[in-house]
């Protein structure tokens, strides 16, 4: 091969990044698109680039590219590959550039350039077959593969609060199908780990024989390629239902490549729907969810018959085990020391309701994923709750309250569909009694406290006599609690009503402001 000056060198190598082919190269440059084809793969053993080239001397151009004829004359220590590739995957804090950097440029200032030493340990990867696949038939039904998915979503709003919160998406996936299981969370816990595996246990309607995690806290305490330590809560969860927990190695994504890929394929097309919507309770996102992956894992593979559902079907579905009859329950055990006077405990920024009765007195409260359990001091459960992540700060059973506070709750609760009915219930008098009442104020509110006293007086005098002491009130237009608490204390609704008497009857009482005289 002809040695091409450093000029046209540099001219094959922008063209090549403009993405001309060789023949085009070669027209243009004057070189055969042979030559061309070989300057460009010598570039790319040594990490030349056309940026990196217009910074060099033609001195340095030629020495790269032509090191037989133009190259340095000592030769240069080969790095120990090896050991540098197992450095890297030893810990995530060290990369190629590190090492470079810190290590391998002070023992040799002569050494190769960065990008020389990149290209040499990537052709290094290439010979030694690190970088080949080794096909993975997957056997049904044996494994599922687990990990969150990287991208979380601002998606659920707190309607009283507008508080927002975070979506945490917990993903698995089965065997040869990758028929996939999706839940968001508040957060990542230990709680909510587990509770997302029974959720997928029931999600597939059986059991794989192993479980595959990536290496979070919440699944292994100590990562170790021989001898992981996995934590003592999700190994409790395993031995309930009979599966074995194998995490995959670190920083080793082909030991999960279903999974791995499954995240890919959910972000583009489950979190991107996602990302435009709002919900206001992750019992809302979570529905929406299993509706979205039920639609998604019904399409059909683009490169091989079927659909993740179809395959899992035929394949996974029936080499699960079956699951027990118990399900596995994981909690938090918080000891309450005292029950304070507005009888509510206290966890995670919600207040749940225990029995009045236990003012003062020591409780247990257990956490779990979705649900809140109180016990008393002897074990007996006294409050059970629906878990809450938003929405309103106290969680309160009426059972709980004394009377006063029932009524309390009661009263505030009614409106003014409620008030017309109980007044229909009493009689077609009083029904037009308070429906004056609720309609010639501004705001029906101001007006509950007066049906409420209607209604009561039912109970002391009767349906009789409010229904008489209603028409009355009526026929006066004066439609008000006052009137008709006079009219029923002073027995007035026992008196016919007159309707033909008008004001032209009713004598005129004497008054110094009034100038009767005049009118006569």
């Amino acid at each position: 091969m002809r040695c091409l000056k450093p000029m046209m060198i540099t001219e094959i190598l922008r063209m090549k990044e403009m993405q001309f082919t060789l023949r085009e190269i070669g027209e243009a440059t004057g070189c055969s698109k042979t030559t061309a084809g070989e300057v460009i793969s010598r570039c790319k053993d040594c990490g030349l680039t056309y940026e990196e080239a217009i910074k060099l001397t033609p001195e340095r151009i030629n020495e790269l590219i032509y090191p037989d004829s133009f190259g340095r004359k000592q030769i240069k220590n080969e790095p120990d590959w090896e050991q540098i590739h197992r450095r890297m995957l030893s810990s995530r804090r060290i990369n190629l550039q590190y090492i470079w950097e810190e290590e391998y440029r002070s023992d040799n200032p002569d050494g190769y350039s960065y990008s020389r030493f990149c290209a040499r340990y990537n052709k290094w990867k290439e010979r030694s077959g690190k970088n080949v696949i080794l096909p993975q038939e997957r056997e049904p039904g044996k494994e599922l593969f687990i990990d969150w998915i990287g991208d979380t979503l601002p998606c659920v709003v707190d309607y009283h609060t507008s508080e927002i919160h975070e979506a945490h998406f917990f993903v698995t996936t089965l065997g040869d199908s990758s028929f996939p299981f999706v839940e968001a969370f508040p957060d990542e816990t230990q709680l909510n780990w587990n509770q997302a595996h029974i959720d997928a246990f029931t999600w597939y309607g059986g059991l794989p024989r192993i479980l595959v995690p990536d290496n979070c806290k919440t699944a292994v305490i100590h990562t170790s390629l021989y001898d992981p330590q996995i934590n003592n809560a999700y190994r409790d969860l395993a031995r309930h239902y009979q599966v074995a927990i194998i995490p995959a190695r670190i920083r080793k994504p082909k030991d999960k490549p279903s999974v791995e890929s499954s995240v890919g394929w959910l972000e583009t097309w489950l979190l991107e729907w996602l990302r435009s919507k709002i919900y206001y309770s992750f019992a809302a996102l979570n529905h929406d969810i299993r509706e979205r992956i039920r639609e998604l894992s019904e399409k059909d593979f683009k490169h091989r018959p079927g659909s993740r559902k179809s395959i899992f079907d035929a394949l996974d579905k029936p080499a699960l085990k079956p699951l027990p009859k118990d399900v596995f329950e994981s909690y938090e055990t918080v000891p309450i020391s005292k029950v304070p006077s507005n009888y509510h405990v206290s966890y995670d920024g919600f207040y749940y309701s225990v029995p009045y009765a236990f003012y003062n007195q020591s409780v247990i409260l257990h956490a779990f994923a979705k649900k809140i359990e109180i016990y008393d001091a002897i074990g007996n459960r006294i409050a059970f709750h629906q878990r809450s992540f938003s929405g309103r700060r106290y969680v309160t059973d009426t059972d709980h309250m004394p009377a006063n506070h029932k009524a309390v709750v009661e009263f505030n609760s009614y409106d003014g569909a409620y008030y017309r009915y109980k007044a229909s219930k009493i009689g077609s008098n009083t029904y037009k009694f308070v429906d004056t009442l609720l309609t010639r104020v501004d705001f029906e509110e101001q007006a509950y406290k007066s049906c409420m006293a209607v209604i009561n007086f039912s109970r002391s005098y009767g349906s009789e006599r409010i229904e008489r002491a209603c028409d009355k009130a009526v026929s006066l237009n004066s439609v008000n609690y006052t009137t008709l608490r006079n009219i029923l204390k002073n027995g007035q609704d026992k008196q016919p009503v007159n309707n033909n008497s008008s004001d032209a009857d009713t004598p005129t009482p004497c008054h110094e402001n009034l100038r009767i005289g005049e009118w006569k």
